[in-house]
């Protein structure tokens, strides 16, 4: 980690740490007790000061109603400084007493951006050069033009050298008129500049994470942005340990610093994330997850930031993982089918090695770019604010409807009610056909395999949340591989090509009766839309879903009949687009209560009561259109067994439905290093979580009873 450098003061320097302390406190002591005394004895304006202070007013003829800046304007002599808000170790800040006309109110106090002081291992929060505090000060709006309203104030504050601390005050006064409120150029060119120098407040919150007495704080901040020589200055007071070193990583669009704090605490955290050439950012930080791992940034001082914690897993493993996991999503109901059409399509092209290759490439491309994209949107949405993980476009009812729709089309194209060019496998494609279509179920194998996070993929998708754009999108890039690979595999090792079955009428039977477990997946998806919108949504799901078979079958007999059918295809499109509408217009049905009887909604606060509690804790995390969450639930979870072993051991079952978006449960996943669900976690009495496997079993669970 980078450490300040530290400047010797005499005798003081080279004491022992005890006789330092006593020397603080004996310091804080005169500037508490000597304020009062040197504000009685020193005459307003005295002179010489060393921190010379001055009052300036960006207009001092205001009109009725409006907001003047006023300026505490600082000058500090050579060697000589003053603090800002929260001084640090030692030190006061700037402390003013209004004497203002009846109606005039003063607004709070705008500091600069500081620098660090570090003398003897106290730190300081300083300015050396001069500087200004800016403050709002409202003129009533019965003011009359040509009043007199005369602004006093009485300001403290310590002016410190390398050897010495005293107190300082003075009474300022600015004379005000009354008028039209006109400033002047060169009143608010001085003023702008000014304001140039104060932090600009952070529109989005930043998380804090503590770690025993080791904090960080994760700032939301552009991964284009310069970021160099950081630093982060707490006004929460009597937190932090302010000398302690701190070190600072980027990790996408987060800038995490690291430092230390006098003891645990809750609440939020108010402070000024100093960067670059003294420029900042008004920073307010909320408990939560922060992201691991990222490039180390220079802080502000001498040295280099310490190397940071290597992640248990390298980038090799995480891509394996990535690719692992898309290859067991072929597994998936709804998947399933999909591979059987492409083996299907292979095993029609026989012999024809070359244009069994280029069909698997097309697909692989398919899948890798749908991928791609959906990774790339979940990034830009987290980038923007949104708390969103895997599959979060399965919580906006109107994608839920279009792929519900699109499951029916698919589900009669395979039943053949109609034909379309590149899914079905008994249709005659040219080769430039035959490759769009391979493309395009490419497409559509990857959009209805997110629903779920299976077995290690969960680590990967976590992973690729904290990575740099580049090597999360070649986490994404990875899983659309791993999807694609067995129809790879066909394509590409004759041995196993070899062993498809020749071409027949076996074909024509084996898709049509690919179509069910597609039709249960409308079913699944219809059953979803009701989940997310109610039963408003549920209405105009199935109205739309017959609509659209009703027209599939009818767009069916144009084709045998060889009639036009171009405007029933633009009809069928047109109702689906206007449904979708529609249902985007519905209030999402809200949150219910938990479906195991016995359980608990999942509440962060709720969860640490029951853990400082002692008691055993069951947490999962699951959704209506997860697969896997669903498998385990009826498997392993709602079983006789599993709830009577749960209820002789006192165990509470904590549920956290993601079915809909939940930033507090987005947030709870990052913890864990995923972005999706299922995540399964017990917490043993006065323990640490437990991650559970991603596929459970009765004696998983009952075990963690004995």
């Amino acid at each position: 980690m980078a450490v300040l450098g530290k400047q010797n003061i005499g005798t003081f320097a080279l004491a022992p740490r005890l006789l330092r302390t006593l020397c603080a406190f004996l310091l804080a002591l005169s500037l508490t007790v000597g304020g009062g005394y040197a504000q009685a004895q020193t005459p307003a304006n005295a002179s010489p000061q060393n921190v010379r202070a001055s009052i300036d007013i960006e207009t001092n003829r205001p009109a009725p109603g409006d907001v003047v800046t006023v300026a505490i304007v600082m000058d500090p002599k050579f060697g000589w400084h003053d603090y800002w808000i929260n001084p640090g170790d030692a030190g006061t800040p700037l402390e003013l007493a209004w004497q203002l006309p009846n109606g005039v109110t003063a607004g709070s106090v705008r500091a600069p951006v500081p620098e660090t002081l570090i003398v003897s291992g106290f730190m300081n929060h300083i300015y050396k050069a001069k500087h200004a505090f800016l403050v709002d000060v409202k003129i009533p709006k019965d003011a009359q033009p040509g009043q007199s309203l005369n602004v006093t104030v009485d300001a403290r504050w310590s002016a410190c050298s390398d050897l010495v601390c005293v107190p300082e005050a003075a009474t300022l006064s600015v004379p005000l008129t009354v008028g039209s409120g006109k400033i002047s150029d060169a009143d608010r060119a001085r003023f702008d500049a000014w304001r140039s120098a104060l932090p600009v407040p952070l529109d989005r919150s930043a998380l804090y994470q503590l770690d025993g007495k080791r904090i960080e704080i994760a700032i939301p901040y552009p991964r284009s942005a310069k970021a160099e020589r950081v630093w982060f200055f707490a006004q929460t007071e009597k937190l932090f340990l302010y000398a302690a070193p701190q070190s600072a990583r980027r990790v996408g669009d987060w800038l995490v610093v690291s430092g230390e704090v006098k003891a645990g605490f809750d609440g939020q955290i108010d402070g000024l994330l100093r960067f670059n050439d003294a420029q900042g950012l008004e920073v307010r930080a909320e408990a939560g997850a922060v992201p691991s791992g990222g490039d180390a940034v220079s802080v502000l001082g001498e040295g280099a930031p310490a190397d940071q914690e290597q992640s248990s897993l390298g980038f090799g493993w995480i891509l394996a993982f990535s690719v692992l996991g898309g290859l067991l999503l072929n597994l998936m109901p709804c998947v399933f089918p999909i591979l059987g059409l492409k083996a299907l399509s292979l095993a029609k092209m026989g012999g024809d090695e070359g244009e069994a290759r280029r069909d698997a490439v097309a697909y692989t491309v398919g899948i890798i770019v749908s991928c791609l994209i959906l990774g790339g949107i979940m990034l830009a949405l987290r980038a923007a604010g949104e708390e969103v993980g895997w599959a979060f476009q399965l919580q906006d009812p109107a994608v839920v409807l279009i792929l519900l729709l699109l499951m029916v089309a698919v589900t009669a194209n395979l039943a053949r009610l109609f034909e379309v060019g590149g899914i079905g496998a008994g249709e005659k494609l040219t080769r430039q056909g035959g490759l769009s279509g391979s493309f395009w179920t490419g497409v559509l194998a990857a959009v209805v395999a997110t629903p779920c996070t299976g077995p290690f993929m969960a680590a990967a998708m976590g992973a690729a949340l904290l990575l740099p754009t580049g090597l999360a999108l070649l986490i994404f890039a990875g899983l659309g591989f791993g999807l694609a690979l067995p129809f790879l595999a066909i394509a590409f090792i004759p041995a196993l090509r070899k062993r498809m079955p020749r071409p027949g009428l076996w074909m024509v039977r084996f898709r049509q009766w690919m179509a069910l477990p597609m039709a249960l997946t409308s079913l699944a998806l219809l059953w979803l839309t009701y989940q997310l919108a109610g039963v408003t949504g549920l209405m105009i799901g199935g109205a739309a879903a017959l609509i659209i078979l009703a027209g599939l079958f009818a767009l069916g007999r144009k084709q045998k009949k060889g009639s036009p059918y171009k405007w029933v295809v633009i009809a069928l499109l047109g109702i689906a687009i206007a449904a979708a509408l529609i249902i985007g217009k519905v209030t999402i049905a809200p949150a219910g209560t938990a479906s195991k009887a016995g359980s608990i909604n999942f509440n962060e606060a709720r969860l640490n009561t029951l853990r400082a509690e002692g008691k055993p804790v069951f947490l999962y995390f699951t959704a209506d259109w997860c697969v896997t969450c669903k498998v385990n639930e009826q498997a392993a979870i709602d079983r006789t067994e599993t709830n009577d072993a749960f209820r002789k051991a006192g165990m509470t079952v904590m549920v956290g439905d993601y079915t809909r978006r939940d930033p507090d449960i987005t947030r709870y996943l990052a913890k864990y290093g995923r972005s999706g669900v299922p995540l399964y976690l017990y917490f043993p009495p006065n323990g640490d979580a437990q991650i559970l496997p991603q596929i459970l079993t009765v004696d998983d669970l009952t075990a963690l009873t004995k």
